[in-house]
């Protein structure tokens, strides 16, 4: 692809970005950052929340993935169904009655000051490393497409990204992201369905029905496995898929955050059943474009990258029409951008509220001041991190993320599973201490229990485990009396 063209594009892309964020960030109040006003479409909402859910991760690795493991993602995405009806009908109201900003508040009223604390810090470690990640995934495909030729290096591209998310987010924030999502889910989306046209033209299936026998007798599109000791066996898929979706999404600032700004409670749920059945055929067209991609490499007689992650921005940049291959930079533009806008406002309130009390400053000029400087800071971490993820990465980007949330959600999937199904008081000061034991015990049960459990390995229910052991913790350092 012509670099010129990629740079007007993306360009344009970001004009519309910043016009957007003008719009959205006039006549503010103290709070509109952290909470949009309340006043958010639920529809709109929905949307939105589909790009963030998605990402680059599931943009780009989900294609890829199907040559490694066929159709196994989708087990989880069944086990997600169960996930989201949970927040909707448990976390939700919860929410919504205690008016919260920052979920993390419930524990201190729940269970004290140094469980709020560690629920807050480990939403923050883990989102900082997850978005990262992610906002890494894409950089690496522009930088190929636009910086290297170029010439500028991949640090300084990473910045101008970072730099960039700061610059539309740091006056709306929440505000801003529920609209901006909004547009990035659409080239998201249609960046995979100009994809699927192109692929199935060029591999001569005529029309949907055609497309999706075509589909169903590959190898790829074996979609359950029963082997007890694969990784992605069905149950542990299934149920690992549920616990993800209520700690990544339910459990997290980021996604809660923006559920909170609808109107009501009736509202934020209606959000959440659409978002499900949406997102449930989303993962399954981006499966079925996987299919297609290897397809279309094997007629073509196209050299399969080494990382199944190059696939999809290979063959878009490099094989397909110039048409397609904008579209491409398009969506892999807003699905980092949809991801990382909302988890710098998701990290910027979590650490205002949890950490500073903003909330509690009578100085409103002073609490601007110290909610900038803490987006700013937010910032240029994540500019950091992505740095340090580029030099240490040797795995598929997908597993990468999800392995990071088996370690550093488990303890708040405890914290909250024992909060709500318990009505047991805790000695708050040990709760520090058994979220750094649970993981740590997790890591160690997970790297020998091929040798330990007659060759069973963990897959993405290390999750559940984590959860578990927390759970059990807090009932060893329960008080007796209710």
């Amino acid at each position: 692809m012509d670099s010129n063209l990629v740079l007007i594009v993306i360009t344009s892309y970001f004009l519309l970005l910043f016009l957007i964020s003008w719009l959205t960030s006039r006549n503010l109040k103290s709070d509109t950052f952290f909470t949009g006003d309340r006043q958010s479409p639920w529809f709109l909402v929905a949307f939105g929340m589909i790009g963030a859910s998605l990402s680059g991760v599931t943009f780009i690795s989900v294609p890829g993935e199907v040559g490694n493991s066929n159709f196994y993602y989708f087990q989880l995405v069944l086990g997600y169904t169960v996930g989201y009806a949970v927040i909707a009908k448990v976390l939700l109201p919860l929410y919504y009655r205690l008016n919260l900003v920052s979920i993390y508040s419930y524990l201190e009223g729940r269970f004290g000051f140094w469980s709020y604390k560690t629920g807050a810090f480990f939403f923050i470690l883990s989102r900082t490393l997850g978005s990262s990640i992610r906002v890494f995934l894409v950089a690496g495909v522009l930088q190929i497409i636009l910086f290297d030729r170029w010439g500028i290096p991949f640090w300084v591209s990473v910045l101008i990204t970072v730099t960039l998310i700061w610059l539309y987010t740091f006056r709306g924030g929440i505000k801003t992201v529920v609209w901006t999502d909004t547009l990035q889910t659409f080239f998201m989306l249609l960046a995979v369905f100009v994809s699927i046209v192109l692929v199935s033209q060029e591999l001569g299936l005529s029309g949907i029905g055609d497309l999706m026998v075509k589909v169903a007798d590959q190898p790829y599109s074996k979609i359950f496995n029963w082997d007890w000791k694969s990784g992605t066996n069905f149950f542990k898929q299934f149920f690992s898929g549920m616990f993800i979706v209520i700690v990544m999404t339910g459990l997290d600032q980021d996604m809660m955050q923006k559920n909170l700004t609808c109107k009501n409670l009736k509202d934020a749920q209606k959000n959440m059943f659409w978002f499900t059945n949406i997102l449930v055929v989303v993962n399954l067209i981006f499966l079925a474009l996987g299919v297609l991609l290897y397809m279309y490499a094997e007629s073509n007689q196209i050299t399969l990258p080494e990382r199944t992650d190059d696939l999809y921005p290979l063959l878009a940049t490099s094989y397909f029409s110039t048409f397609a291959g904008i579209v491409f930079v398009l969506g892999i533009t807003a699905a980092a951008y949809s991801s990382a806008d909302s988890t710098l406002t998701a990290l910027t309130t979590s650490f205002c509220y949890d950490f500073l009390e903003i909330d509690k400053n009578p100085d409103k000029k002073k609490a601007l001041t110290i909610r900038k400087t803490v987006h700013l800071s937010f910032t240029f971490l994540m500019f950091i991190v992505i740095l340090l993820f580029r030099w240490l990465n040797d795995q598929s980007v997908i597993n990468a993320v999800f392995l990071i949330a088996g370690y550093t959600y488990g303890p708040l999937l405890g914290l909250y599973s024992f909060g709500l199904f318990t009505k047991y008081k805790v000695k708050d000061r040990w709760v520090p201490i058994l979220a750094v034991l649970a993981p740590l015990i997790s890591f160690v049960l997970s790297s020998k229990s091929e040798n330990w459990f007659w060759g069973y390995k963990f897959g993405f229910e290390l999750l559940i485990l984590n959860g578990l052991l927390m759970f059990l913790g807090l009932w060893l350092v329960r008080n007796k009396h209710t």
